[in-house]
């Protein structure tokens, strides 16, 4: 009997680990590439604590891409508000009203002309609900594949390449959620358990990661509060509830926020009135 390449016995011994501890998340419950792109695209620039009953209660109002094709855009703000970054939800809509039209690409390549999908989120519905061989490459994925392969600078198309050699033909979703789990949960970005690690045995850099240098002490940082994405979200927040603009932001910072969500169809502007779309 042939040993196992490295390859196959690093996938071996990864979903093995990830079938005994995989974090258990609401969207790996399903393959609806709906349930999916709702994950995917609320987890942008989100943390998953915030977005796992955000997803469940969006689900619970929209609960197929059809019901979300119909909904206004007001309504979609309203239930976003508190996720941050409220183009999302308009493009998530936009993305349920062409499926809902054009039914569903099934593969990566053709999720990608969807509204707002990029790279990541076309790889991830694609691998998440259609079953596509394809590396879903988020920064976990991609700083535990650059570790175990020892890639270090390598530019980012040769990393690319090297995790799609290693998704498993067989289970591509789980591969892709166990390298994010063991990114998330022990390879992580400014710590390594490497002890604690299921394929330490089989990763170049084990017991010898090397952090990325904290960035030099400058001019301090900006204070969240004092953004006009801050100011931003108030807007849209008062608006969903019915409530009056925020009034202690400065009319400056008000008036230039209120342009910006205007340009970004996020607001409508009828002379004094301002409402959601």
């Amino acid at each position: 009997m042939t040993n196992p390449s490295p390859d196959a016995a690093l996938q071996d011994t990864l979903l093995r680990w990830y079938d005994a501890h995989a974090r258990d998340l609401p969207w790996r419950r399903t393959r609806d590439p709906y349930a999916v792109l709702v994950s995917e695209i609320m987890l942008q620039q989100t943390q998953v604590a915030r977005v796992a009953p955000r997803f469940e209660a969006w689900l619970e109002r929209w609960p197929d891409i059809h019901a979300l094709a119909a909904a206004t855009p007001a309504d979609v703000l309203r239930e976003w508000v508190g996720l941050g970054y409220n183009r999302r939800a308009l493009r998530l809509r936009e993305c349920a009203q062409v499926v809902a039209r054009d039914g569903w690409p099934r593969d990566a390549a053709g999720l990608r002309g969807l509204p707002g999908v990029g790279p990541y989120t076309a790889a991830a519905v694609a691998a998440f609900a259609f079953g596509e061989v394809v590396a879903a490459v988020d920064v976990n994925h991609a700083r535990v594949v650059s570790r175990v392969c020892a890639l270090g600078d390598a530019p980012p198309r040769v990393l690319a390449a090297r995790a799609q050699e290693l998704v498993p033909p067989d289970r591509p979703d789980a591969w892709n959620h166990a390298l994010m789990d063991l990114g998330a949960t022990i390879c992580r970005a400014r710590s390594a358990d490497c002890p604690a690690c299921p394929v330490r045995a089989a990763c170049a850099s084990a017991g010898a990661v090397r952090f990325a240098p904290r960035p030099a002490a400058g001019r301090p940082a900006v204070r969240f509060e004092d953004t006009d994405r801050y100011v931003r979200g108030r807007v849209i927040a008062a608006l969903a509830a019915g409530d009056a603009l925020p009034g202690d932001v400065g009319e400056e910072r008000l008036e230039r926020a209120l342009a910006g969500l205007a340009q970004d169809g996020l607001v409508v502007r009828d002379g004094r009135e301002v409402r959601l779309p």
